[in-house]
């Protein structure tokens, strides 16, 4: 029986003090009771969401099926039992085909009542640390853009001249110098571009409004499936009780094509599979800078692939501008993504090892004061 799930006989009184069992079962941190052969005896709902997997499921198994053998997670379990003193560890990555968690805190202690049981408490850190990334990158896309909105502005000016004035030498240039101005030109194009790239990182007023994410994610696919992913599955998953999002249509377009194409290179050709998929989440919220407000990001967006995997050391610079695998890549399309997602005020984060790439986007719900979205027929 799982003791953290345990109903008390007990009724509940005004001011009464809730027993150990229903103080565990409320806990957010995940915890759970391991015996003598590391199998799960309880577990509360946190650890239940955590493993991914009821306490009936866990009760069939170990920790030792969820986690590799050479485990520090392991280890720091025997260490509890051989000490018979509590025990912590941190930064601790569990990676197993069932699991997958990076940045774990743990701390195990022995159960008196149990001879060899150890009572573990985990706590995922990857995801404060995602989010802490992105934020710092907010607060230094904001300067940047107003530096790319300055540099663009000074660039773009005289770079017109430089142009102009290729053109007329041109006139009446013989044929070597001819081919020089032409030259001047064409690197005084790409320079413009390179410029224009820039641009769209100043910062501009962003209108949000109730989006249909169904609709939008219907748009992208038909897109994607008639051209750049063509040669490619594409498996819809969606949660068809989602509510609508807030946020700009056009923008989410935008980021979900980036992340759909970003997804369609990276496969392979053959057996390449793409999954598009919705689900409510609770507790997600993000801190509004300046104010004591906490906005919610339930709804979830996902775009997932089977291709190799983002490179380690690529993943923590992976939302800064020239960054980027690709071989003749510019590195703006992630960098862009991360911008329009912020001036939404949403979350995106990337959860990456070989065979699967998972792009979370965490967007909130519209205000109550709004309206539903009027449904839009397919193109």
């Amino acid at each position: 029986m799982n003791i953290f799930t345990r109903r008390t006989a007990r009724p509940a009184s005004e001011g009464a003090v809730p027993d150990s069992v229903a103080i565990v079962s409320a806990l957010p941190v995940p915890v759970v009771v391991l015996d003598g052969d590391n199998r799960f005896r309880s577990a509360n709902p946190a650890a239940e969401q955590f493993f991914q997997l009821s306490f009936g499921s866990l009760s069939q198994i170990s920790l030792a099926d969820l986690v590799p053998p050479d485990s520090r997670l392991l280890a720091m379990v025997d260490q509890v039992r051989s000490q018979d003193a509590p025990v912590s560890d941190h930064d601790l990555t569990l990676d197993s085909p069932r699991l997958h968690r990076t940045g774990v805190a743990a701390h195990g202690a022995p159960l008196p009542e149990m001879p060899g049981a150890v009572v573990l408490t985990l706590q995922d850190g990857s995801k404060a640390q995602k989010l802490d990334r992105q934020l710092n990158f907010r607060g230094a896309a904001r300067g940047a853009s107003a530096m790319a909105a300055m540099l663009a502005h000074e660039v773009k000016n005289p770079l017109s001249g430089i142009r102009g004035a290729a053109q007329l030498l041109e006139q009446n240039a013989n044929e070597d110098d001819r081919e020089l101005c032409v030259l001047i030109q064409d690197e005084a194009d790409r320079i413009r571009t390179l410029v224009e790239r820039m641009e769209m990182f100043s910062e501009q007023p962003v209108e949000c409004s109730v989006v249909n994410i169904h609709e939008v994610l219907d748009h992208v696919r038909r897109i994607a499936s008639r051209g750049f992913a063509s040669h490619l599955r594409i498996v819809e998953d969606y949660d068809p009780s989602l509510p609508p999002v807030w946020g700009n249509r056009d923008f989410l377009v935008q980021i979900l094509l980036n992340l759909v194409k970003n997804a369609a290179e990276a496969v392979d050709p053959q057996g390449g599979e793409i999954q598009l998929s919705t689900a409510y989440h609770h507790g997600v919220r993000i801190a509004v800078p300046g104010s004591r407000e906490r906005v919610h990001l339930p709804l979830q967006v996902s775009v997932r692939d089977n291709g190799p995997g983002i490179e380690e050391e690529v993943r923590s610079n992976l939302w800064e501008p020239f960054v980027t695998t690709k071989r003749g890549g510019q590195g703006l399309g992630l960098a862009m993504v991360a911008k329009l997602v912020a001036d939404q005020g949403a979350l995106i984060e990337c959860d990456s090892r070989p065979g699967r790439t998972i792009f979370r986007l965490s967007l909130p719900m519209p205000p109550a004061n709004q309206p539903a979205p009027t449904e839009t027929k397919p193109a």
